[in-house]
């Protein structure tokens, strides 16, 4: 099997704390090359990876001819022009999410991956872990009966780091953009049901970002909540609630870093059987399964066209708030 290598567009955190040991980590994967104009990031990522090849700028890493996928972790404004770039360059595109600020933009990115031939995808890493599939296996099996209603949250504090790109509107920042995407496409994911509206979507923003959102929503078969926030104490989770039955799991997003990735199913009798994946990276998941997909051996489980719903739904989330 010949290896996808990767190259890295951007010394970020995230991209050093767990995107590049993920691709490193992972089979069928070969971390290559890093594009950064600062040595001393570099050296991060070589401490794990010492023979990465470190290049001073992104069309470098692009024009690379042993280079067959990057992964781009950029601030969320620069997504959309970096993924086409890459693809128009012949290379397959893993990309930070929100891969797009609107989603009328996913128009040109899966333009240009049709044009190219080759695989474009967002990196949304929780559709690959199986505390997910496992649940959107038991939805579907009726555990928890008829769906009623889906609640979730999540939140972190981040006020004081004011340089943070989260808290920056020029790079596309704030919270339901940064998180709020979790707990939107986790729902869709789960369900595979669509919203139907936003009826209702309470916002505040600090220096035109916003920090806390308040969201309900309806769906053909059930009802949605979710509280999303920059500003409030650190907690995740997300229920599904039917009438025979709740199926919660308890560290949806951040699994095995916020808390152990685990699913509660509770039904009729009070019955409770819990599972756990304490030694599960859904990162290095999520690379095997883009190089898999990438070398035509197996589809992808979250095509653009799954990501495209999910920003149509933050689209009508940031509309609702508008309308107050």
């Amino acid at each position: 099997m010949k290896p996808i290598r990767w190259g890295v567009l951007g010394a970020a955190e995230f991209a050093r704390k767990h995107m590049a040991p993920a691709i490193h980590a992972a089979e069928g994967a070969e971390l290559v090359a890093l594009a950064t104009s600062d040595p001393a990031k570099a050296q991060g990522f070589q401490r794990f990876a010492p023979q990465l090849r470190v290049a001073d700028d992104y069309d470098a890493l692009l024009s690379a001819p042993d280079i067959d996928a990057v992964y781009i972790p950029l601030p969320n404004h620069l997504h959309v022009p970096w993924t086409i770039k890459a693809l128009e360059a012949g290379k397959h595109v893993l990309c930070e999410k929100p891969i797009t600020l609107k989603e009328a933009e996913f128009d040109r990115i899966i333009a240009a991956r049709d044009a190219s031939g080759k695989l474009a995808a967002e990196a949304y890493m929780i559709v690959h872990h199986p505390q997910f599939i496992r649940a959107k296996a038991l939805l579907a099996e009726g555990a928890i009966g008829k769906l009623t209603h889906v609640d979730t949250v999540f939140s972190f504090n981040n006020a004081n780091d004011t340089d943070n790109i989260r808290n920056k509107p020029e790079t596309g920042g704030g919270g339901l953009r940064d998180i709020g995407v979790y707990t939107f496409g986790a729902a869709r994911f789960v369900t595979g049901r669509e919203p139907l509206a936003v009826p209702y979507a309470k916002l505040r923003h600090e220096n035109d970002v916003d920090v806390f959102a308040q969201v309900a929503a309806e769906f053909p078969d059930f009802t949605y909540s979710a509280v999303v926030s920059m500003r409030m104490f650190t907690r995740q989770y997300i229920a599904f609630h039917g009438d025979r039955g709740v199926l919660t799991l308890t560290c949806p997003f951040n699994a095995n870093v916020f808390d152990i990735a685990a699913l509660r199913l509770e039904t009729d009798g009070q019955t409770v059987v819990t599972e756990r994946w304490p030694a599960t990276n859904q990162y290095v998941l999520q690379v095997e399964n883009f190089c898999k997909a990438a070398r035509n051996e197996a589809s992808y489980p979250c095509p653009l066209e799954f990501s495209r719903g999910t920003q149509r739904m933050m689209d009508m989330v940031f509309a609702a708030g508008e309308r107050g």
